[in-house]
């Protein structure tokens, strides 16, 4: 056998060889990201439309359910003294949807916001969530730049049904964020700012 044969040969293994490494997992939070993961009912703690908290034996998971925005609820530690119209409407389905389900799951996407929590799915009786939500008209579909988050299937999904669902009727949550943050600051500055939240107030 030539020299040229030879070095074609260790050549092609050479790059058969990276060619696998950019095949494999990443990470191993890559892996786990493609399984669903039960989620008891009773761990789950509500929030808004759009995050829960999952309460497991080893810490509390916090969880931006991706694909959707809902509106705000009152959140006096997140510069939101007041509730966007339909936030609490947002927050009742999201518990209906989990409280009547008889399997809820996790589909976690590996990744994190800037804020440590888990990005994935919900799903209620293998139902992904944040389609049901969109359909309802009580969420926006996914913003083009989060991406898909390595869940191109459950992205395109969201945008199926945010494309069929048409219009809803409040303003874009991040928009609503923005003003709040400007209406907090002047309230605390002239001590108008409130003390207890809606529900507190009970």
């Amino acid at each position: 056998m030539s020299l040229r044969l030879h070095l074609t040969t260790a050549a092609l293994l050479v790059l058969g060889l990276i060619a696998g490494l950019f095949l494999l997992p990443t990470s191993t939070a890559d892996a786990r990201g493609k399984e669903r993961v039960a989620v008891p009912h009773k761990l789950i703690r509500f929030d808004d439309g759009d995050s829960i908290d999952i309460r497991w034996a080893r810490g509390t998971e916090s969880v931006r359910i991706i694909g959707i925005d809902t509106p705000e609820v009152q959140h006096l530690d997140h510069d939101l003294p007041y509730a966007q119209p339909f936030g609490y409407e947002a927050a009742a389905f999201l518990r209906g949807c989990v409280s009547t389900a008889d399997k809820v799951e996790l589909l976690r996407s590996g990744n994190t916001d800037k804020y440590g929590r888990t990005l994935g799915y919900l799903f209620v009786d293998g139902k992904n969530y944040s389609v049901l939500v969109i359909r309802a008209r009580l969420a926006y579909g996914p913003n083009p730049r989060f991406g898909d988050n390595g869940l191109p299937e459950e992205h395109a999904a969201c945008l199926a049904a945010a494309a069929a669902a048409g219009p809803v009727a409040f303003e874009e949550p991040w928009l609503f964020r923005k003003r709040m943050r400007a209406v907090a600051a002047w309230m605390k500055e002239n001590g108008t700012y409130p003390r207890t939240t809606r529900d507190e107030a009970k």
